[in-house]
């Protein structure tokens, strides 16, 4: 689901949808995507305070959703993100 939630956000920003939150997030602009991140990321952190395991997961979803809505509102792919978290756990050359 996580991949196809990444292709569901492109399809938003290339098909504009009436009233989809999507929509008016990426028509927002990048500093309020980014902020909506940061809000999110404090969310998660809260939760793992001793909110339970299922609002952890609930803000934990929020959290990679809003960070999707980033990624594609800077232009940049899933793929690209993949590729980097291989290349650092590449094993070192000898």
């Amino acid at each position: 689901m996580i991949h196809r939630l990444f292709q569901i956000v492109i399809d938003r920003k290339l098909n504009p949808q009436p009233g989809s939150y999507t929509n008016a997030l990426l028509d927002s602009g990048r500093d309020r995507i980014a902020q909506k991140v940061g809000e999110e990321a404090i969310e998660v952190v809260i939760a793992s305070g001793g909110q339970g395991k299922q609002r952890l997961i609930e803000e934990t979803a929020d959290l990679i959703y809003h960070l999707w809505v980033l990624l594609i509102s800077n232009d940049i792919s899933l793929a690209k993100v993949e590729a980097e978290l291989r290349r650092r756990h590449q094993p070192e050359a000898e």
